[in-house]
């Protein structure tokens, strides 16, 4: 009877031990598991026809991917800025929500010009955006001018007609409209992209310069979509994209009035009020007054650039 007693708490003990490395083993492989997956760069149950791989991640997983230090910070606050689109990075790509992907670094040494016509994501996270200083303090700090056209045309058309499609009507109640491109002269409104939000984000704008009426006489528009090129340029100008709003052209300086070359040194120039700057920054709109070559009456929706700025 002895031994058996021994035998039965042998056999116990055995089987316990037993137990707990199976419990282990599955521990382990289910944290593998957890880890591969968190790992992963490309988001979204989309597949990649550029890079022939399927991407099968949840929301909550991209905003893991875009505060992963690994990831260039560019990339992380475009995925930010333009969640719809712009859903991982990998392999030195972008990966957009169809599935494409975009070379985030062509590796290239550029010139000044070059940096602005043939702009890769990387080159528009060049400069910081300067919320500090009202004078640009860099002959070069062009901070927002430099577009990736290949991620703009993705975003919000590859032409007129695509663009044309996303715009709708914003009211703009200010002032006497000169007859640019988008306006509207008989309804007092503004055609602007509803892609990414822009549409929404001007009229907050709108609403707060309406509490302003000390401001309104800056305000009239000079026009927002009009598919053109950047004048003197061969890139496509921000209004070609529908987010983008030109405002009172009579106090607007502009530097092409002083030099036509781009690396021409010229003198800063501004009649605006920095309360109406600071109103449309706040909604997401960089302003072309902060650019050493500076364009004062136009404001573009870009929120990727104030991510980035400096002197917050």
């Amino acid at each position: 009877m002895r031994k058996l007693r021994k035998n039965i708490a042998a056999g116990l003990v055995l089987a316990a031990l037993c137990c707990a490395i199976t419990c282990t083993l599955m521990s382990c492989k289910h944290a593998n598991a957890t880890s591969s997956k968190n790992n992963a760069v490309s988001i979204d149950n989309t597949t990649s026809a550029a890079t022939s791989e399927t991407v099968n991640e949840s929301p909550s997983e991209q905003s893991q991917l875009s505060g992963d230090n690994s990831i260039p910070k560019g990339a992380r606050i475009l995925m930010n800025a333009y969640p719809n689109f712009v859903k991982g990075y990998k392999n030195g790509k972008l990966v957009m929500s169809d599935g494409s992907t975009i070379v985030y670094d062509d590796g290239r040494k550029k010139s000044f010009v070059q940096l602005l016509d043939e702009t890769d994501p990387e080159d528009m996270f060049l400069f910081n955006y300067d919320l500090k200083s009202w004078t640009p303090s860099n002959k070069m700090n062009d901070a927002g001018r430099s577009r990736c056209e290949a991620l703009f045309k993705k975003m919000y058309g590859s032409s007129a007609a695509e663009v044309g499609r996303t715009l709708v009507p914003v009211r703009w109640p200010f002032g006497k409209a000169t007859n640019g491109g988008g306006v509207d002269m008989s309804t007092k409104t503004v055609k602007f992209t509803k892609v990414n939000g822009a549409n929404k984000q001007l009229e907050k704008v709108v609403a707060e310069l309406e509490k302003h009426p000390e401001l309104h006489k800056y305000l009239a528009q000079s026009g927002s979509f009009y598919w053109r090129p950047v004048r003197g340029a061969k890139r496509l100008s921000a209004h070609s994209y529908g987010m983008t709003i030109d405002i009172g052209v009579k106090y607007s300086d502009y530097w092409r009035h002083q030099a036509k070359d781009e690396n021409a040194t010229v003198a800063y120039r501004n009649k605006y009020p920095h309360e109406i700057v600071e109103i449309f920054e706040k909604h997401g709109f960089i302003w072309g007054g902060r650019w050493y070559h500076y364009d004062t009456m136009h404001f573009e929706y870009r929120p990727e650039i104030l991510m980035n700025a400096s002197g917050k």
